[in-house]
């Protein structure tokens, strides 16, 4: 009905239904049926015709100064929709854990924020599953399988999980040649990896973690003591990379590994995806498939 009340203000203001007919490239006969049915269903005629002339009746006058308004205020709310859709612009809320946001993913934040001025990003970091669906997000950053099926996901990359300790760490207490060596330091785990095993790529042994000096639910604490020299830490190489590279940290037992995670973006199933999340996931790909810490590792 609503297209047919579009109609009719268009007749009305093209003044005749061939001049209307013109205007929309309609058939003049098409513009005539559509203009029946309307009267019809409001079961009043809406304008006196004849092949030379058209004037509005008392209720097509009525009825004319109440839509008009409507349908403009309407076109004027679509184009305002179709342009928050089309623009990267307003506010873009994300989740990601703080081991993934906090340090590898900062120069996806900064280019942004560079290419797009208009845009404010507001990030929660935490490990926590917050709810996509409450409408607290546009996006989420997850690692992991996600079953949901409910949400879109890209696949970004693999996060491995190393055994790290400090120089001044192994030079007192010794570097531990084999998993079962690992029940005579202090450990450092952080959730959820006091749930996982450790495995050999070479032949698929797999080894138990033993029990915890420290349990936390905060992947960077572990790693900072480490760098502390307080343990072995089992971390994250995303969030461990630097301190590798600059000596700091040493990896132990580097056979022996916990299962690669994936990582993904997530986002709600909707029929229009706003041109903000669309330049998210843009840069979100464009920096996975450059970024070797998220590379695919052999044994996947």
């Amino acid at each position: 009905m609503l297209d047919d009340l579009q109609l009719f203000v268009r007749i009305v203001d093209a003044g005749s239904l061939n001049a209307a007919s013109r205007v929309l490239e309609m058939p003049a006969a098409t513009l005539s049926r559509r203009l029946q049915a309307l009267e019809r269903r409001l079961g009043c005629r809406l304008l006196h015709r004849s092949a030379r002339r058209m004037e509005l009746t008392a209720e097509g006058g009525q009825y004319y100064e109440h839509c008009r308004p409507l349908l403009a205020a309407l076109q004027q709310q679509t184009e305002s929709l179709g342009t928050a859709l089309n623009q990267v612009k307003g506010v873009l809320r994300v989740l990601s854990p703080l081991s993934l946001g906090n340090d590898l993913l900062v120069p996806v934040w900064r280019r942004m924020l560079q290419r797009y001025p208009e845009l404010r990003l507001e990030l929660r970091l935490n490990n926590a599953i917050d709810d996509l669906f409450s409408g607290m997000a546009d996006l989420a950053l997850r690692v992991g399988e996600q079953p949901d099926s409910r949400l879109n996901q890209r696949l970004l990359g693999w996060v491995r999980t190393l055994l790290v300790a400090s120089p001044a760490y192994l030079a007192e207490r010794g570097e531990p040649g084999a998993p079962e060596a690992l029940a005579n330091h202090a450990l450092l785990l952080a959730e959820p990896f006091e749930r996982w095993r450790l495995r050999r790529a070479a032949d698929g042994a797999e080894s138990e973690l033993p029990p915890a000096s420290l349990q936390v639910n905060d992947m960077l604490l572990p790693r900072r003591l480490a760098e502390a020299g307080a343990g072995v830490a089992v971390c994250p190489h995303s969030l461990c990379h630097a301190q590798l590279r600059d000596g700091s940290l040493r990896q132990l037992l580097p056979e022996w590994e916990m299962a690669p995670r994936p990582v993904y973006a997530v986002w709600p199933q909707r029929r229009h995806v706003p041109a903000r999340v669309r330049a998210l996931l843009d840069a979100l790909t464009e920096f996975a498939e450059a970024e070797p810490l998220l590379a695919r590792p052999a044994c996947v």
